[in-house]
């Protein structure tokens, strides 16, 4: 006769040990409410994004075809045909001193003008923040003001407060007869405080409307912790800030990169020889005024791509420091 297991545990000699219940674990999923919203969010934006495609993929099309034929004028107007040269316009480009000149130029006036744009609109982001309705409201004012103002008639303005003869700037300093747009230094400061005043009000406002989103119980925690002004500014509110900033970064190098209206008015089409030149009006001179339409497009086609490596570039960098989108 077989005796009952005993359980050593209870102490008992007639208890049974009984088998420990099995727990299942259940495997985390993905809410299918969330995967739902996910896909008709896309719906959504799918015709906005079929147009996007559409007005962007055609030009870039049109632009890298024409960059890889001989096209000048006869060939516009129909009486010369289209002769297909492959790659000879970027070959003649790159094998050009000036192209190389002219893109480190560019490379720096764009820089200037981004981190100038970017330290003006913060200071004034964060004083706007600060100061009274009615101030804050004449602040707004102003920079909008330059914001709404065309780039044509900014420059033209710049150009006559900077005149050699008739301007305020040299009759307030006392240098009448200096010319701010002789030298090259000079003339590519003059046009990049041009356009950080017609281009910081958008880092302003952006900016802004951040910091009026961060809930005041967040600055205050930061303070009874012992931060200091630099620290709450800098490990709280800036943190915050970083996707905001990082648009306007996105935003500023486009816009900078690419100038053209300030730089073709403010030096009458480059400057002295060409030494204000700067990669759109460098493509404008060999597309238009060169007639050849192919070297023009090549430039496009060039600025383009470095455009796209210089935003993935900052992207990388940004998302290597903690940072996600």
């Amino acid at each position: 006769m077989a005796l009952p297991m005993l359980d050593p545990a209870s102490g008992s000699s007639g208890k049974v040990a009984a088998a420990a219940p099995e727990i299942e674990v259940p495997v985390p999923r993905r809410p299918v409410r969330k995967r739902r919203d996910g896909r008709a969010a896309m719906l959504y934006l799918l015709p906005a994004g079929i147009l996007l495609i559409g007005l962007m993929a055609y030009p870039l099309y049109q632009l890298l075809q024409i960059s890889l034929y001989k096209y000048g004028q006869a060939q516009a107007s129909g009486a010369a045909p289209l002769v297909f040269i492959g790659l000879q316009n970027y070959s003649n480009l790159f094998g050009d001193p000036q192209f190389w000149s002219v893109l480190l130029a560019t490379i720096l006036f764009a820089a200037v003008c981004v981190i100038g744009s970017l330290l003006v609109g913060t200071a004034l982001a964060v004083l706007a923040s600060r100061v009274r309705a009615v101030p804050r409201m004449l602040l707004f004012l102003a920079a909008l003001g330059a914001w709404a103002t065309p780039a044509m008639a900014g420059s033209y303005v710049w150009l006559f407060l900077f005149d050699r003869d008739f301007g305020l700037v040299n009759e307030m300093l006392g240098t009448h007869g200096h010319s701010w747009t002789y030298g090259q230094i000079s003339t590519f400061a003059l046009v990049a405080a041009e356009v950080i005043w017609c281009s910081f009000p958008f880092v302003m406002v952006t900016l802004y409307a951040g910091i009026k989103s961060i809930p005041g119980e967040v600055v205050e925690a930061a303070q009874l912790d012992g931060a200091s002004w630099w620290g709450t500014a800098t490990r709280v509110i800036l943190p915050i800030l970083r996707p905001l900033l990082v648009i306007a970064t996105i935003q500023s190098i486009i816009w900078d990169f690419k100038i053209f209206t300030q730089v073709y008015v403010m030096t009458n089409g480059g400057g002295i020889a060409g030494r204000n030149l700067v990669l759109n009006v460098y493509a404008y001179q060999q597309a238009f005024a060169g007639e050849d339409y192919g070297l023009g497009s090549a430039i496009g086609v060039v600025m383009t791509v470095l455009l796209l490596l210089i935003t993935v570039l900052y992207l990388r960098t940004q998302r290597r420091s903690g940072w996600q989108p």
